[in-house]
């Protein structure tokens, strides 16, 4: 028997008189021979960008490598990337300078940094967050534009959101999260049968209808309320394009293995139940990418205000970042840095979850953009420059990796510009006052 073999071949038969098809996975004779696009075809293997937040920074001496460039020195608290470390930059000494703006504490660092802005007061996003940019380039043809989480129980935990102090609030609970990827709704790339589903079919036409209607409606309106439709129609745009997604047959991928239920569990900021919860999101994330339900991700595994506690405690990670005396003798906070060991090898897990999933001759990681960061440098005394930041992977081959990275000062927006321009993003500036910047990182690019 002689058939075409590509992406799209299903194996046919009959069981009890009755006709049966199964598809096939991605596998690496679909792919070309670098291993980067369908042979067939020529499209590329999905690029995914997200970002991963940890609050409180770091201990500065313990945490920066000394060494410039490639093959850095690993100090103490950057120890556990030890494994990927090729795959892992280290980026340091970028300032946010704030224009005579006030420094809110656990605030201007990490809105400073997702939106090129210094803020004046704690009103949530004053603009649009560089991962919805690159949400509206790569994240329009899957199901979900972007997933927005959190491991401590806050919805409110993000950075992620279109300005006007709005927020994309980020999903808490691990067993929500899985309802939510793989309960109704989900579509098995790897299986051969589709049905589109006739209810996401209504709300495809019904919001055809209302978009059809703006135009008549905008005469009507104001400045302000033209820019909040706009908003609006943005939003049901985006919507529209995922419920096309949903009427369409996905490709097959060769890393998606449907994950069984996950069970309720505590949701809270004790930092034993926030691991734990952690590891299980971003698993879940993790196949969600690797079965193409996303391409955008922002996973918060503590806020900026650390929360974080122990099991049997009332002090969390912020009150020990002030009110543990400095142990002269380490010339650290042993109990605060406990926190920050945490975080480090919550961020080291993820990065791993990434790696172990194969994409031809890549792994997910290889295929994705992830940047790393937190909100100050050291805790105690809020400093904004210096702040910790680290990318992991090469977006697919657009960036170098295993560097670090020296800023000499330069503004931070150089870094959100440089993410942007290597996910597609069309832009040659970015940042406002002394962030404004046209001069992407350099180091980076392949």
């Amino acid at each position: 028997m002689t058939f075409t073999l590509d992406r799209r071949t299903a194996l046919r038969g009959a069981v009890n008189g009755m006709a049966v098809a199964i598809g096939l996975p991605l596998l690496d004779i679909f792919l070309d021979v670098n291993g980067e696009a369908m042979a067939a075809t020529g499209a590329p293997v999905p690029v995914r960008f997200g970002t991963w937040f940890w609050g409180l920074g770091v201990n500065p001496p313990r945490w920066f490598p000394n060494k410039i460039g490639a093959d850095y020195d690993l100090k103490e608290e950057l120890a556990a990337i030890e494994p990927l470390r090729h795959k892992v930059n280290i980026l340091g000494d970028f300032t946010l300078p704030l224009d005579g703006k006030p420094n809110l504490p656990h605030i201007s660092g990490g809105i400073g940094i997702r939106t090129g802005m210094a803020i004046a007061a704690d009103r949530g996003l004053p603009g649009t967050s560089f991962d919805v940019a690159i949400g509206d380039v790569i994240g329009t043809r899957t199901r979900f534009r972007s997933l927005e989480i959190s491991a401590t129980g806050d919805p409110r935990n993000s950075l992620s959101g279109r300005g006007n102090g709005n927020l994309n609030p980020a999903e808490v609970s691990p067993a929500a999260l899985y309802t939510r990827l793989f309960g109704p709704g989900f579509r098995d790339p790897n299986s051969a049968n589709f049905t589109p589903d006739p209810a996401v079919l209504a709300r495809r036409s019904v919001l055809s209808g209302v978009t059809e209607q703006r135009q008549a409606i905008e005469t009507r309106l104001g400045a302000a309320d033209k820019q909040r439709l706009d908003q609006y129609f943005t939003s049901l745009r985006q919507l529209e394009k995922q419920l096309d997604v949903q009427l369409t047959k996905p490709e097959p991928m060769q890393g998606c293995v449907v994950p069984g239920k996950v069970p309720e569990l505590p949701v809270n900021a004790e930092i034993e139940n926030v691991m734990r919860n952690h590891e299980i999101m971003a698993d879940l994330l993790v196949m969600a990418m690797a079965c193409d339900n996303t391409r955008v991700f922002n996973m918060n595994f503590n806020n900026g205000a650390s929360s974080l506690t122990r099991i049997g405690s009332t002090i969390t990670h912020h009150q020990l970042t002030h009110e543990e005396v400095l142990d002269n003798r380490l010339g650290y906070q042993p109990e605060a840095t406990f926190f920050v060991n945490k975080c480090m090898e919550a961020w080291v897990y993820f990065i791993k979850a990434l790696d172990s999933v194969k994409e031809g001759d890549r792994t997910l990681l290889d295929n994705s953009l992830v940047f790393a960061h937190s909100e100050t440098e050291f805790a105690k005394f809020h400093t904004v420059d210096n702040i910790p930041m680290m990318t992991a992977g090469s977006g697919g081959g657009r960036i170098r990796t295993g560097l670090h990275i020296a800023g000499e000062g330069t503004p931070v927006s150089r870094v959100g510009l440089t993410l942007q321009q290597v996910m597609g993003v069309s832009v040659d500036r970015w940042g406002t006052e002394s962030l404004e910047t046209n001069k992407a990182i350099r180091e980076l690019l392949v």
